[in-house]
């Protein structure tokens, strides 16, 4: 009789989490949700996040504040993440470099991959391929030319391990050989020190470099995706520029703390979703050269099966080019 009575009383219990563990789901968001940019303000992903937030902020009837958290190539923005509580209320905004490259590359007290719950893909950002406007070659087969002719002489902007891991793909597929000058940031003093002359080349991304394409101030050779850019069609792809398969796309993304409940992250997907599907976004973010993956590319687990592709891709060119925590 004892036992049964301890049975009873432990399914009870299990009710009650459970029932309390819904109607928490069913709460949410009950506060204001934190969004943890691991960059400073002002930069192409903060910029994306902000458009988003506004637009999530209607949708989940809920204050989202945004919080830069520099440092380590975003490697301390995304380990608060890691650390915070699985609620729903601290969120991970990421992207190729911190959700992939960073890996590969430091040594972290979390796991790029195992350690959140996907949301959503945001968009993507390919790179373009620019040089200081003094740098003799018109496109993309001159500038291969000028490199292989001058090796050790040139000098690339690295604004973080993406650009750097460009770079070094690029030397891998072309046989160049030319100087990495590390940057604390890409968007700020590298791309004024490309622009100003001191440096030679960047892979840059385009959300960054076109501003400073149309105004003259630098040259550009190619976008690394696939296509062409809607917002730049005038540029070519790098198989039209004639070096095919130098594939290298920014994708950005938001994610949750491991155990952050499904429910959760359903709502948290719904909002994103409803923010790419919003006309006045879409238009933002492709003012910006932004790309939107299609719907059924913006689910939680198209972001972890391509998060996991990616890894897989990118791990092996980061240790075959020895690249290390700078």
């Amino acid at each position: 009789m004892e036992t049964r009575r301890l049975f009873l009383a432990s399914l009870a219990a299990a009710a009650s989490l459970a029932i309390a563990g819904d109607a928490a789901a069913q709460a949410y968001p009950s506060r204001p949700i934190t969004i943890v940019v691991p960059f400073a303000a002002g930069g192409p992903g903060d910029t994306l996040t902000r458009i988003l937030a506004e637009r999530m902020r209607m949708s989940l009837s809920q204050t989202v504040i945004i919080e830069n958290v520099t440092g380590a190539g975003g490697t301390i923005g995304v380990g608060r993440v890691a650390r915070a509580a699985p609620d729903g209320y601290t969120l991970s905004f990421g992207f190729l470099g911190t959700h992939v490259l960073n890996g590969a590359v430091y040594k972290l007290h979390y796991d790029v991959l195992k350690d959140f719950e996907p949301i959503a893909l945001l968009a993507s950002n390919p790179q373009l391929i620019v040089a200081k406007n003094a740098v003799p070659a018109n496109n993309l087969k001159d500038l291969i030319a000028w490199l292989k002719a001058n090796p050790d002489k040139a000098s690339q902007g690295t604004g973080g391990v993406p650009s750097h891991v460009a770079g070094a793909l690029f030397q891998s597929m072309t046989g160049t050989r030319f100087q990495f000058v590390p940057y604390r940031g890409g968007a700020g003093p590298a791309m004024q020190d490309l622009v100003a002359g001191q440096i030679d080349l960047m892979f840059d991304q385009a959300l960054n470099s076109l501003q400073h394409v149309r105004a003259g101030r630098i040259k550009v050779f190619a976008v690394t995706g696939k296509t062409r850019l809607p917002s730049a069609p005038d540029i070519p792809s790098v198989d039209e520029a004639g070096l095919p398969g130098f594939h290298m796309s920014l994708w950005y993304g938001f994610w949750a703390p491991k155990g952050t409940p499904m429910e959760i992250i359903a709502k948290l997907n719904a909002a994103v979703v409803d923010g790419l599907g919003s006309p006045p976004v879409r238009q933002r973010l492709a003012d910006l050269g932004l790309e939107i993956p299609p719907r059924e590319e913006q689910t939680p687990e198209a972001l972890g099966a391509f998060q996991k592709a990616e890894i897989e891709k990118w791990w092996p060119i980061i240790k075959a080019a020895g690249i290390k925590e700078e």
